[in-house]
């Protein structure tokens, strides 16, 4: 249900009558969260927490062309509140979600516009304007004020030009040093609440970044509109030059991205945070033909085969097996990495690897083909590209390198979305910002990388994926949406025995670690990413992966705490449960009630640290038991260590 009604009384928005700067206060549905916003020369905003004062939001600005000195004359205030239920196209965390909020909408002069959002787990405003002629925005800005004892997991960048994976760095917010520049989102640990900041409806504007300002403000920076680029190799356009404003439109209405700050009352409540999907534009049309599932991915492992009669890489024959081995496992995917097309024309195909026999193959076996490109061949060649890929049957697209998030590229990603869900293809964005809800306004945009995963441990000598930074995603990167951290890796070592290698590459923690991230971790497109003879060799991994869901009816975060570990329990459309744990470089023992089960008896197949995963993370053990609603369940983890389970009703 939802209700909406103007506001008569200036009271229902707290606005003082006759004061010389109006003042508006907005609370959440719950009545916990409250928003003091007060306008004068610019717009502030304080927010507050069951009485507690978490932040403030000094200086927030917008500046179009058809404006000097930005002025906020309010020419009308209305307020509205709703309560509805929202039904996802892609099961990401549930089926169903909550969305509860207020507003409160602020009309100024010449058209321009601001909303503001009070819901139970976070606040958000956005600006609109509604413009007859062209016009830029010059500027926004916006400072984010927190307080003197406040903690920060900041994703340290040196640069706009970013794929986005950085380590998020842990420390004292009045450490940070001035003009440290961050892509989002920021987590902050203050006067008791866990806060991210990041932002909602990116689709036609530049990306928000933040900076340290002074004392413990931190600002909000924009790249401005690109002017000189220069082109090198395949797939980097760097910006030499940009011009003197932000963003370009024509006429008509423009709504800009929601500026989301999420408020979690513990650590474990950001997990199954939901306001970056609530804040963006509904899908419109027929998504229904978009498939979740698992992939078989060919990079990762270097095209590494074993015990095969044929020369392994990338050519036809390996690709074949790759499509036989995931119509055995029942994976719905197999992903066709760099090397399928020649460097310098997408539409080129490499001569040793016949694309369109290996799409009509894998169809014929009910697997569908993804093919990965660099975005500036696809950029070249777009229309004639995507056709072809349709054309032969391709089920999707990854779209890698665009490393960047101005106006111009941000525009790109909405346009890959739309022509390829015209298509019916679907797109995986890798080398790319952090998710915005892109995949809410067009569900076949199904995932999304921005983040220091998997992939880049092959070279990471400096062993910064290890279990301690993959307890920090899952409370930061995580909360923008999907994350393809592409797990899966079979072989294992902890940190201190690891060591980078190309072709036969190890996890940083142990088996049952990396396995738990199937459950931790989301994205509707999960890959496997080590090679096929590795996983034929470990036939209880194998099992485990080939029934593991990729989309959630229900998801209940059970404990955490960032950076150290995390439970969660999560249930499949098929009503089987699924639990798991991770740890960082410290082992521990928990007690996890299984309250979250209904009534009846389950069996629990549980896969567990071995007795020696704290010297070979390999080593794991396998159990099964029965268990029922409230039982509970002790688990031991070794330090780097993880736990999963799969927790099936048994039929009396």
């Amino acid at each position: 249900m939802t209700r909406f009604f103007l506001v008569i009384s200036l009271v229902l928005c707290g606005w003082l009558p006759g004061a010389a700067h109006p003042h508006y206060t907005l609370s959440s549905p719950d009545g916990r969260t409250e928003l003091n916003i007060s306008i004068s020369g610019n717009i502030r905003c304080t927010i507050v927490r069951d009485k507690v004062e978490l932040l403030d939001i000094n200086d927030i600005t917008l500046a179009p062309d058809f404006i000097g000195t930005p002025e906020y004359s309010i020419r009308k205030a209305e307020f509205s509140e709703s309560d509805r239920m929202l039904c996802p196209a892609v099961h990401q965390k549930t089926s169903v979600i909550s969305d509860r909020f207020r507003s409160l909408v602020l009309h100024f002069q010449k058209g321009v516009s601001m909303e503001w959002k009070a819901c139970d787990d976070g606040i958000a405003y956005r600006w609109i304007i509604d413009r007859k002629k062209g016009f830029r925005i010059n500027s926004e800005t916006a400072s984010f004020s927190f307080g003197d004892d406040t903690v920060i997991w900041y994703p340290h960048e040196t640069g706009f030009y970013s794929a986005n994976e950085q380590k998020f760095t842990e420390m004292p917010l009045n450490e940070l040093a001035q003009e440290s520049l961050a892509s989002l989102p920021v987590l902050f640990d203050s006067r008791g609440y866990k806060i991210l900041i990041t932002e909602s409806d990116l689709r036609d504007y530049a990306g928000m970044w933040l900076k340290k300002g002074t004392e413990s403000d931190i600002n909000a920076v924009f790249p401005y509109y690109p002017d000189v680029l220069e082109r090198t190799g395949d797939r980097d356009e760097y910006v030499k030059s940009r011009k003197g404003y932000v963003a370009e439109y024509e006429r008509g209405q423009v709504t800009f991205p929601w500026r989301t700050v999420i408020i979690a009352d513990e650590d474990k409540d950001l997990i199954s945070n939901t306001l970056v999907y609530r804040l963006a534009k509904p899908s419109s049309g027929d998504f229904s033909w978009v498939k979740p599932g698992m992939a078989q991915w060919d990079w990762w492992h270097d095209l590494t085969l074993t015990g095969v009669d044929f020369k392994a890489g990338p050519n036809t024959e390996t690709y074949r097996y790759y499509i036989d081995f995931a119509a055995a496992s029942g994976l719905e995917y197999v992903i066709l990495d760099e090397g399928w097309y020649c460097r310098d024309d997408i539409l080129k195909t490499n001569p040793e690897i016949d694309v369109p026999e290996l799409i009509r193959y894998a169809a014929g076996k009910g697997v569908g083909v993804i093919l990965w490109c660099t975005w500036l061949k696809l950029e070249e060649q777009f229309y004639d590209a995507l056709d072809r890929f349709a054309r032969w049957g391709a089920a999707g697209i990854k779209v890698d390198f665009m490393s960047r998030d101005d106006q111009p590229m941000v525009r790109f990603y909405s346009k890959v979305a739309e022509e390829a869900a015209k298509r019916h293809l679907l797109v995986d964005f890798h080398g790319c910002y952090k998710p915005t809800g892109l995949y809410r306004t067009y569900p076949n945009v199904i995932t999304f990388e921005g983040v220091y995963g998997l992939e880049q441990s092959k070279g990471d000598r400096s062993k910064a994926i290890c279990p301690d930074h993959n307890l920090i995603l899952p409370f930061t990167r995580m909360v923008a949406g999907p994350m393809d951290y592409t797990p899966g890796a079979v072989r294992n070592a902890h940190k201190k025995d690891w060591s980078p290698s190309w072709s036969c590459p190890e996890g940083m923690g142990t088996r049952c670690h990396h396995m738990a991230m199937y459950v931790v971790f989301e994205s509707p497109l999960q890959v496997m990413c080590d090679s096929p003879s590795r996983y034929l060799k470990e036939p209880e991994c194998l099992d485990l992966l080939e029934r593991m869901p990729t989309t959630w009816e229900e998801t209940v975060p059970i404990d955490a705490e960032v950076g150290k570990y995390v439970v969660v329990a999560r249930k499949s459309e098929d009503g089987i449960w699924y639990l798991a744990a991770m740890t960082g470089s410290e082992s521990r023992e928990l007690d996890i009630t299984l309250d979250f089960l209904e009534d009846g008896q389950y069996e629990i197949s549980a896969m567990e640290d071995g007795m020696n995963a704290c010297k070979d993370a390999n080593d794991f053990a396998c159990r099964t038991s029965t268990v029922e609603k409230g039982d509970t369940l002790s688990i031991k983890l070794c330090n780097e260590g993880g736990y999963i389970a799969r927790i099936s009703r048994l039929v009396l």
